[in-house]
């Protein structure tokens, strides 16, 4: 088929949604629908799938592909990418099948494992567990102190807390057991945190690396929508053996998920030099203070030509030739 400009394309932006990220899909939506405009889309509209007549919206818009500027529940586990599937719409960044391995913590670990990665040691605690204080002792015994307590499957840090004493483990669990279902330990890595932004469907590379600077216990929801300039350090302060190595760690998370479009994996780099993998965001944040726009910028690609380029990738292989206005093709 011949191809045709990506700009002709009509473009639905979905944000927003339920989740504990609400807010910032919405700034993500609004900083995106700006962008794809300025990168010269002739049709883009912002929806809410929250909203009544998302559905309808969605299924009378004839569009050719949905920019998915969503964040947590229902919006980056696969959840939409499955509506969308079933509608034949082309959509960015990753399919059905990543998107719920990238936000399963558990199994995102395993495959991690699988390929090579190094992770940090933890346990998976079932849905409902309530900790009993032999039970913190074991798991402190076991994994050591500080600890890092988690929902096994949610984002931008919700529901996280670092203990430092034994007798704060049973609180932390019944925390993140509020902000989701089952609970991640795990042993607080010391070091450098970094993120690796990834680009790509097949044939996949890194952005330059962001060192991210901050002066609480971790990086949390709070500092994340701070002003870029307070933490981001670009290109990180690694040795260059080091750098090269999370580029390449970051890569092999992207395929080992099965991500397309973009994703972004952070790491922290020990004392000697390793990057342990965190997770890895297989839809990031698109705001102002975002990573991955930063990180771009500083490769020299504008916040306007990486939404096009993440439309481009989203049409790749599926053979859409833009500007049908009629819906994509399977």
């Amino acid at each position: 088929m011949e191809k045709t400009d990506v700009t002709q394309c009509a473009v639905a932006v979905l944000s927003g949604g339920w989740s504990d990220e609400r807010d910032i899909s919405l700034q993500s939506g609004m900083a995106c629908m700006g962008a794809l405009r300025e990168a010269g889309f002739v049709r883009v509209e912002l929806l809410d799938i929250a909203a009544p007549d998302f559905a309808a919206r969605l299924l009378d818009g004839r569009f050719d592909v949905a920019f998915v500027a969503l964040h947590g529940r229902y919006g980056e586990d696969g959840c939409i990418q499955g509506l969308l599937e079933v509608l034949h719409i082309p959509y960015t960044f990753s399919g059905v099948l990543a998107s719920a391995v990238g936000t399963e913590k558990a199994v995102a670990k395993a495959l991690y494992r699988e390929a090579g990665i190094p992770v940090p040691e933890g346990v998976d605690l079932p849905e409902g567990t309530r900790l009993t204080s032999d039970q913190a002792d074991r798991l402190v015994r076991t994994l050591g102190l500080p600890l890092f307590v988690k929902p096994a499957a949610n984002g931008s840090s919700f529901g996280v807390t670092r203990v430092t004493e034994t007798a704060q483990l049973a609180d932390a669990v019944a925390r993140a057991a509020s902000e989701g279902d089952r609970v991640l330990v795990e042993t607080c890595v010391e070091g450098t945190e970094i993120t690796v932004p990834v680009i790509g469907n097949d044939d996949p590379v890194a952005l330059p690396i962001v060192e991210i600077a901050f002066d609480s216990e971790f990086y949390d929801a709070k500092v994340k929508y701070e002003p870029a300039a307070l933490h981001h350090v670009i290109p990180a302060r690694l040795d260059q053996t080091t750098y090269e190595r999370a580029s390449e760690l970051a890569v092999r998370a992207h395929r080992a998920l099965g991500c397309r479009g973009v994703s972004r994996s952070d790491f922290i780099v020990t004392a000697e030099g390793a990057p342990v993998i965190l997770e890895t965001n297989t839809i990031p944040g698109m705001t102002e203070t975002s990573l991955l726009p930063d990180s771009a910028r500083h490769a020299g690609i504008g916040f306007p030509d990486l939404c096009r380029r993440f439309v481009e990738l989203a049409l790749e292989g599926r053979g859409v030739t833009g500007g049908t206005s009629g819906g994509g093709e399977a």
